[in-house]
């Protein structure tokens, strides 16, 4: 077996182990491990075969990789559940209040803590939520 072949094989390896890890560290020594096989083939000296593995790992970890992340981990565009409840009705259970006098809305089933920015709404009262904080919902009466 030829030593390209081993370089080959450990950097499908490598690629292998990144699937399990996604830090995207393996996924550089496998570009290295493979530029170092390329160098291998066209019989480069050692040296230079190990200055491949070098710039493979270092260009793909350093400039690759933050363009990888920003692509994959790009949180400002997700939206979760809990924007999906702004503008849902629900029926007051317990008068609610401001942030001293936090009362309970009862929303698809689930009783919410809630509070209002205007003046107390009284019980069987329908509101709309119109603003989510932790697990506390701001509500306004519909009327």
């Amino acid at each position: 077996m030829e030593t390209y072949h081993i370089l080959i094989t450990l950097g499908i390896l490598s690629l292998a182990v990144e699937i399990f890890t996604l830090t995207f560290l393996f996924s550089s020594v496998s570009v290295g491990l493979f530029l170092a096989a390329f160098g291998n083939y066209f019989e480069y000296s050692t040296e230079n075969q190990i200055y491949l593995f070098s710039i493979g790992v270092i260009v793909s970890f350093f400039a690759i990789r933050p363009l990888f992340n920003k692509i994959a981990y790009n949180t400002n565009d997700k939206k979760t559940n809990k924007d999906n409840m702004i503008n849902k009705l629900g029926v007051v259970i317990k008068k609610v209040g401001d942030e001293f006098n936090p009362g309970l809305v009862k929303i698809d089933g689930d009783m919410w803590k809630a509070i209002t920015t205007e003046n107390e709404i009284k019980e069987n009262s329908r509101v709309r939520i119109i603003e989510i904080n932790s697990i506390i919902l701001t509500v306004v009466e519909i009327k």
